[in-house]
């Protein structure tokens, strides 16, 4: 009897992606590391090479990644280099993925490729506005989803949780007006307790209540 828990299809793309990552460790003396992680290709590259590399990828009629579907930002502060920019691309002509990471630090620049994808200026925008990340050659170098004048990046994790600053109304100046954020937290107590077990017992359900009684009680 056939194994239906295995997908012939999975096992095939999963297959495709393991010769892409071979050809890629032996083709191109840059990229560090190519491998199928967890059903997906990552490949990891120098960001000095990142462009000629992706113009490969999309233009190659052996790997047509025609879409940038996604570019976005890690930070790992006990890192010289702390930021991992990632792309994320597809395929539409062979219907797979890819995700390409460069690593970067807060001074140096990775290559803009809005000239490949011209959506990739939200993203690299974007990135810049939450993680400080320098895109070179990227004419549109703003913040896109702060305020003007905002301070810091919000998703580098040493940012902290409150922000720094607020911007609010005040109805009696009838101005908007910035002051530091002073946030108060009340002591709360939490029992953890399911809100499914405090429950009141409906008519009809004194079994079931005794059931439950009798597990939490250990019988």
């Amino acid at each position: 009897m056939a194994d239906l828990s295995i997908n012939p299809h999975q096992g095939r793309l999963e297959g495709q992606l393991g010769a892409l990552a071979f050809t890629f460790m032996t083709s191109w003396p840059h990229v560090s590391s190519a491998a199928v992680e967890k059903g997906e290709l990552v490949v990891r590259i120098g960001r000095e090479h990142l462009l000629g590399f992706l113009t490969a990828l999309r233009d190659d009629p052996r790997y047509r990644f025609e879409q940038l579907m996604d570019l976005c930002g890690v930070d790992w502060p006990q890192r010289v280099e702390r930021f991992d920019v990632v792309y994320n691309l597809l395929s539409v002509t062979y219907n797979r993925r890819i995700r390409v990471i460069v690593t970067t630090s807060e001074s140096a620049p990775v290559p803009s490729v809005h000239h490949l994808w011209p959506c990739a200026t939200w993203w690299e925008r974007e990135c810049y506005d939450l993680f400080g990340v320098m895109f070179s050659g990227q004419p549109d170098m703003r913040r896109i989803l702060t305020d003007n004048g905002f301070e810091g990046h919000p998703l580098r994790k040493d940012f902290p949780l409150s922000g720094y600053e607020e911007v609010r109304y005040d109805v009696e100046r009838r101005q908007v007006v910035k002051e530091p954020v002073s946030l108060t937290q009340d002591f709360r107590d939490f029992d953890f307790v399911s809100p499914w077990e405090g429950m009141l017992t409906l008519p009809g359900d004194e079994k079931a209540h005794e059931v439950r009684q009798g597990m939490k009680r250990g019988i």
